[in-house]
């Protein structure tokens, strides 16, 4: 969390010297769907880049015992943009970052990937990163919108447990990801 401050203050300083800086507070919406509060900002470099940082903390469960359901996480997500037009406004590509840690039992992962996860508890850690294409539209001087896509892999490192409560240690390794990586409606207040 520290590092990404630091990059961040490191940017507002460089970006403080152009002309019209601008900055916007974002919520990914697609997050908030899935019950994930989540916070990011975006500043402007130059004329063609940005920089975003987004944090994201999920600490919810469902049900009681065994039976409980959770995934339980949270998330530090940097970005670097190039837009092909003007910054906020049109098309970009990115280069994403993202790490964090987590604790889950019982999903039921999409594509039957990580199948194990429907009857054991899992916890670790994960980091990876990748690319991204969106788009930005303006909606009015404060607001604006986006969708994003992005593909790359990630490094999953867990511990794996009987039951999601009580469970005892089966084993522990890693998992390589490779597809998706990031998938964003977001909300924009530009300031």
């Amino acid at each position: 969390m520290a590092a990404i401050a630091t990059i961040f203050f490191a940017v507002s300083l460089s970006a403080q010297s152009q002309h019209h800086t601008q900055l916007a507070l974002k919520t990914n919406l697609l997050y908030d769907a899935a019950m994930t509060p989540n916070i990011g900002m975006e500043i402007g470099v130059d004329k063609k880049h940005t920089f975003q940082a987004f944090y994201g903390y999920h600490p919810w469960s469902f049900g009681h015992g065994d039976d409980q359901k959770y995934l339980k996480h949270w998330i530090i997500n940097p970005e670097w943009r190039h837009w092909f037009c003007h910054r906020f406004n049109g098309s970009f590509v990115g280069i994403h970052a993202f790490g964090g840690e987590y604790s889950a039992a019982r999903i039921k992962m999409p594509f039957g990937w990580w199948k194990e996860l429907r009857d054991d508890h899992f916890e670790g850690w994960y980091v990876g990163g990748g690319v991204s294409y969106g788009y930005q539209w303006v909606m009015s001087r404060h607001w604006n919108f986006e969708a994003a896509i992005g593909v790359g892999a990630a490094y999953i490192d867990y511990k794996r447990y009987d039951c999601t409560v009580c469970g005892k240690k089966k084993d522990d390794g890693h998992k390589i990801y490779i597809g998706p990586t990031k998938a964003a409606l977001t909300l924009l207040y530009m300031f």
